[in-house]
């Protein structure tokens, strides 16, 4: 279990705010892997070993892992036991159903794999999120502001009011309305990196809480934009890479070209930290 005070004091002791998804893909994985007995578990441990000094979070997302049946899960399983304590762990399974359902998923990310956060989609509302925020110490990190290209068909839609006037896009909403459920000791909320022009808008509807931001490295979104428009005072956010750290190289050397791609990042992080007033 990690709490609010215990990640900040993470991101400032390492001067990183990376976060490493483990989206491990068995037709990506360097072919010598395939002769282990569990190739996916064999992978995520040097991956970690590697980098481990460097981030402060990793991320594995569920359909790498669900797409190998029960070898994967059980590949999942041994990799979150595998990441040291002092590590923050995110399920990104963006979850979200009615309410006795939520409380089976959440029961499943938080008791049985004892992930620290998992991430949920809200478009059922408030009592498709409330299982998840029930449990002591553990968060949830609501979809807010995705950096795919389909983002736009939703999320940037204008809604209209009782009136008749459109007053503001859909996840302004989602953030006005959600930031009710929680509280920025147990809510994150993810904003794509290729968004960080609207950064400023949704730091000025919750500047406290931590922003979970994918899309820099493979997705083309700027380490330095996501700074400047989305830190706080105690950094407030978890940026992640994934397929630019893991896949730096398909041969035996895997595990040292992650290491240097991770080394990059937490480096030019450190260098905002420090050259800043958050520092």
């Amino acid at each position: 279990m990690m709490n609010r005070t215990e990640l900040i004091h993470q991101i400032k002791e390492k001067k990183s705010f990376l976060c490493i998804g483990l989206d491990t893909d068995i037709k990506k994985i360097p072919k010598h892997l395939l002769e282990e007995e569990d190739p996916l578990f064999s992978f995520n441990k040097e991956i970690i070993d590697a980098t481990k000094d460097l981030c402060v979070a990793y991320k594995p997302n569920l359909a790498f892992y669900e797409s190998m049946g029960h070898k994967g899960l059980i590949s999942l399983e041994k990799t979150i036991q595998y990441i040291p304590d002092n590590i923050f762990t995110i399920a990104d399974a963006k979850r979200g159903d009615i309410g006795n359902t939520s409380e089976m998923y959440a029961r499943t990310f938080f008791e049985y794999y004892h992930f620290d956060a998992v991430t949920v989609a809200p478009y059922m509302g408030e009592d498709s999120v409330k299982p998840f925020l029930n449990f002591k110490d553990k968060w949830v990190i609501l979809l807010a502001l995705t950096s795919n290209e389909g983002a736009k068909d939703f999320q940037m839609i204008k809604v209209i009011d009782q009136m008749g006037v459109s007053t503001e896009r859909m996840f302004e909403t989602v953030l006005k309305t959600s930031m009710n459920w929680g509280d920025d000791e147990n809510m994150m909320y993810v904003v794509g990196a290729t968004k960080a022009e609207m950064l400023k808008k949704i730091r000025e509807i919750i500047p406290d809480h931590f922003l979970l931001v994918p899309g820099i490295g493979a997705q083309g979104g700027s380490l330095e934009d996501v700074f400047k428009n989305g830190a706080n005072a105690d950094i407030g956010l978890l940026v992640n890479a994934s397929r630019n750290i893991i896949y730096a190289s398909n041969g035996k050397d895997f595990a040292e070209k992650a290491r240097e791609e991770a080394l990059k990042i937490q480096q030019e992080m450190q260098g905002l930290m420090f050259n800043d007033s958050n520092s």
